[in-house]
């Protein structure tokens, strides 16, 4: 069982386009739940954190966003 390694900062690829058409959120706050917010419309949101772990395609790590900004 592979569970990913999530930090606060990190940017998310999902499988799943928000509404916005985005499919990249930023962490913002972790724990049983976590907090993300989409990079295209702002909009935040609280997942499981079981939910959100099958969503993901990739993560961008907080350090390696930083540098390519």
């Amino acid at each position: 069982m592979n569970i990913p390694k999530i930090m606060v900062g990190d940017v998310l690829e999902l499988k799943k386009k928000h509404p916005c058409g985005s499919a990249r959120f930023t962490v913002l706050r972790i724990g049983s739940d976590i907090r993300i917010v989409c990079e295209g419309c702002g909009r935040d949101m609280v997942l499981p954190r079981e939910k959100l772990e099958h969503a993901i395609r990739k993560i961008y790590p907080a350090e390696e966003t930083e540098e390519h900004s």
